[in-house]
């Protein structure tokens, strides 16, 4: 493979993860080229790469700049990987690949099964040819205009399967979904093809309310390897995409900690981060930043409710991001909007601590409430926002080391 060049060409490109997952799978440089859309003929014709990857949003408009296309290509009618040919560009579409494994990973059964497709765009022609494949019926696409729309979902809500195939929820502008979940009472499996964060809007809501679910990080590996096998010259097993997805989600995952105010969260931070060559990212510290003030000062000029908005407004930024330790304050989990912001990306490690070993000073609620009644009105919240609980009454490298094994 030396000298041998490829990378990943869409217009947006800050949020990929390519780089890191085709670094993992064969020794070749791979690189991120945002290119705007009167450029993109240009580029094509012009570029040395030998090989590329495909996103967002030119998987349809590359489809006529290619010499020749693979039968996946064209019956999809979506290309997201070029090859260079003695001839020119060469397209394929892995996408199928890659969302039938996240399907067929999950144990959804979509066979004969009412599913929805939201979106029109390169992905969503994949996602229909894979589900079409797996025996999904009917299969009925959603797009702004058109006799199947956001605006008349209602029609549609007997639909068992619902698949996500736009960019919305996807960073930096998460938190939005293509609907309601509420409004199919009959949804047996909800999947997403955003892969940052690893869980959007959609994907929680599915998991606060049980529903089996898939999101596109898994697809984004596994067609990643697909293409990889073209890139590289030879075959990539199965189980490499398991491997990757292990590795990078460790990299990538937030570490989050949670607990009573106290309990070590800032001091376990400090020494995790440090640990692990992460950031760590305070809480607390960024309110304060962003106020130009501290938290007593904001708590006597806003009340408790001012500081609430702060953080929150706060951990939406921290939340979206990844690969960084964050500690937060002691009240975050009164607010429960502040879950899936910290859970997006996010693994929620809970520190304990005996409540006769927490301080009060300089905490405005500590100081105006015993550890007690804090704990017991907040406990619950603790816990339902908690992945994981390490004791924190130890030493300090005892915590990190607990916090480590838990996380594998």
């Amino acid at each position: 493979m030396e000298n041998k060049k490829f990378g990943l060409l869409g217009r947006k490109l800050g949020h990929s993860w390519s780089p890191k997952i085709h670094g993992m799978l064969a020794d070749y440089d791979y690189r991120l080229y945002e290119v705007e859309p009167e450029d993109l003929e240009r580029f094509l014709s012009t570029t040395d790469l030998d090989g590329m990857n495909v996103t967002i949003p030119y998987k349809k408009d590359v489809l006529g700049l290619c010499a020749a296309l693979s039968d996946a290509a064209r019956h999809i009618g979506s290309v997201n990987t070029l090859v260079r040919t003695p001839t020119g560009w060469r397209g394929d579409n892995t996408d199928y690949a890659g969302f039938r494994y996240i399907v067929e990973k999950s144990g959804v059964d979509v066979r004969g099964k009412k599913t929805l497709v939201f979106g029109t765009g390169g992905a969503s022609l994949a996602v229909r040819a894979a589900l079409q494949d797996l025996g999904a019926d009917p299969i009925v696409s959603i797009s702004r205009s058109g006799d199947n729309n956001y605006v008349n979902l209602s029609k549609h809500r007997d639909a068992k399967i619902l698949v996500n195939a736009t960019p919305l929820g996807m960073f930096p502008d998460t938190g939005a979904a293509p609907a309601d979940l509420a409004d199919f009472p009959q949804c047996e499996g909800v999947f997403d093809v955003v892969y940052n964060p690893m869980r959007t809007a959609f994907l929680l809501e599915a998991e606060r309310l049980g529903i089996p679910r898939a999101g596109g990080f898994g697809m984004l590996v596994a067609q990643a390897c697909r293409s990889g096998e073209q890139f590289a010259g030879h075959p990539i097993p199965d189980c490499k995409i398991e491997e990757i997805m292990s590795t990078l989600s460790r990299q990538i995952t937030n570490i989050i900690l949670i607990g009573m105010p106290g309990c070590g969260k800032s001091a376990v931070g400090r020494a995790l981060a440090k640990k692990l060559d992460r950031p760590l990212l305070d809480a607390d510290s960024e309110v304060e930043r962003e106020a130009g003030m501290t938290i007593l000062a904001i708590f006597d000029a806003e009340g408790e409710a001012g500081f609430r908005r702060r953080e929150t407004a706060v951990l939406a930024r921290l939340g979206k991001g990844s690969g960084a330790v964050i500690a937060t304050g002691g009240g975050c989990v009164t607010m429960p909007e502040n879950y899936p912001l910290l859970h997006q990306n996010g693994t929620i490690v809970w520190l304990t601590r005996d409540l006769d070993k927490l301080p009060t000073a300089g905490r405005p609620l500590s100081e105006r409430n015993t550890a007690a009644a804090l704990y017991a009105r907040r406990k619950d919240s603790y816990g339902s926002f908690a992945d994981i609980t390490v004791d924190n009454n130890g030493p300090l490298e005892e915590t990190v080391a607990r916090i480590m094994e838990a996380l594998g």
